[in-house]
């Protein structure tokens, strides 16, 4: 009995030894604050030093400094992944700093919920109008959406290709979420480039996997975040939020970005071209 349990524990040190990035370099965007800060710092809770970019500098200077208080190696870049010239000087000096990428998480977000045109009756408008329906949705804003939920993912994706498919390794998780598969109103534009993320996400993992390179898509739901502070100020809101959660609770950040670290680990060499939902059940009805 007592070597059977002395197997047990054996085996179950090695299951956690994958979950481990010890000696992996991982790139998080959107990593000044919220979903990207919370899976940046997991990363370095499991071993890996970290490259967190955003473009707010001073968040960035703060999440690097508890990468480094963790015990890991940091850098700090300023990055407007809309841009894709900043998302190649981004890769550029991750690899100049480490000398390779592991992890890539494509994480930056621009969140809008607005109607696309005025809502001529007012007794059949939706709840929650963040603004006067008298207003249609403006170009500049269709752009931001599309540039920065798209067209971040995409040039994350592209700018770190060569360095993985060269290495034939590489992890890449890109931020998905419930609304690329539930339709919900007010939101067209945010959810079209989500749904396109979960697609690009497989097509990728199908394009590299002779390369060994996973390409997976993590999907929130519920979180209380800085981009949805909006809704969670309105309690009527909130509420609503909460009873369509089978679970009945907002989302814990560290759930999420456990999940982010299996995605990331060697515990997952097998699996790519999913999205998998960490919802709370939103997406099991």
């Amino acid at each position: 009995m007592a070597k059977g349990k002395v197997q047990n524990q054996q085996g179950m040190e090695s299951l956690l030894d994958d979950l481990r990035l010890d000696g992996r370099v991982a790139i998080v965007t959107g990593a000044g604050r919220g979903i990207g800060r919370g899976i940046a710092l997991a990363f370095a809770e499991a071993g890996a030093d970290v490259v967190v970019a955003s473009r707010t500098t001073a968040e960035l200077e703060d999440a690097a400094k508890e990468v480094r208080a963790a015990g890991r190696k940091a850098l700090a870049v300023r990055t407007d992944v809309a841009k894709p010239g900043d998302v190649d000087m981004l890769v550029a000096r991750a690899l100049d700093a480490f000398g390779k990428v592991d992890i890539m998480v494509n994480n930056a977000g621009a969140y809008k919920e607005l109607a696309v045109v005025p809502f001529p009756d007012k007794t059949l408008e939706p709840p929650a109008v963040m603004r006067s329906s008298t207003s249609r949705l403006t170009d500049e804003e269709f752009h931001t959406v599309i540039e920065t939920n798209i067209g971040g993912v995409f040039y994350g994706c592209r700018a770190v290709a060569p360095h993985m498919l060269k290495r034939r390794q590489g992890k890449i998780i890109n931020i998905g979420s419930i609304a690329g598969k539930q339709a919900y109103t007010l939101e067209s534009i945010y959810q079209s480039t989500k749904a396109a993320v979960h697609m690009l996400t497989r097509c990728l993992a199908l394009e590299w996997a002779p390369y060994n390179v996973c390409v997976n898509s993590l999907a929130p739901g519920v979180y209380n975040t800085a981009m949805t502070l909006g809704a969670w100020r309105d309690e009527k809101r909130r509420q609503a939020m909460l009873d369509g959660v089978p679970l009945g609770r907002e989302g814990d950040m560290r759930s999420l970005a456990a999940m982010a670290v299996y995605l990331a680990s060697p515990a997952s060499d097998y699996v790519t071209g999913q999205v998998i939902y960490v919802d709370g059940g939103i997406t099991a009805r």
